[in-house]
């Protein structure tokens, strides 16, 4: 079985899901120089495979807005609609576990508010083909 990068699954499904409401925040996998307003940075810190067919990444979430009511209310929004990808027809996820809810972590160089949390999510893998 080959699976997915999970990173690259989430940002695709997270950027798809807030841009159909209106939400121009940035979404990606590192912070940028120079870091934008709204940002939200997803990272694989771990997991593994669940079995023959399920890949189960746990991945770390971090979302940066101008104020801390701003960056609590990114962060829910963001927290809501990964709990919406099961289903989604971009890959096959079977579900979604949160093993971290939002804390508030203001950024270490800038004393920005920033939010995090921590979700395990099983998504099913391909089959190699034969050589």
């Amino acid at each position: 079985m080959e699976f997915r990068d999970a990173t690259a699954v989430y940002v695709r499904y997270l950027r798809e899901q807030l841009l159909a409401r209106g939400d121009t925040a940035t979404v990606g996998t590192r912070v940028p120089s120079p870091r934008p307003a709204r940002l939200v940075r997803v990272e694989r810190i771990g997991g593994a495979r669940l079995d023959r067919i399920t890949d189960r990444p746990r991945l770390d979430i971090h979302c940066w807005a101008p104020a801390e009511e701003e960056a609590s209310d990114l962060v829910q929004l963001v927290r809501a609609l990964t709990f919406g990808m099961p289903g989604w027809r971009g890959a096959t996820v079977y579900d979604v576990a949160e093993v971290g809810g939002p804390n508030l972590l203001p950024d270490p160089e800038t004393s920005s508010p920033r939010y995090a949390f921590a979700v395990e999510v099983s998504i099913r893998g391909t089959e190699l083909a034969p050589v």
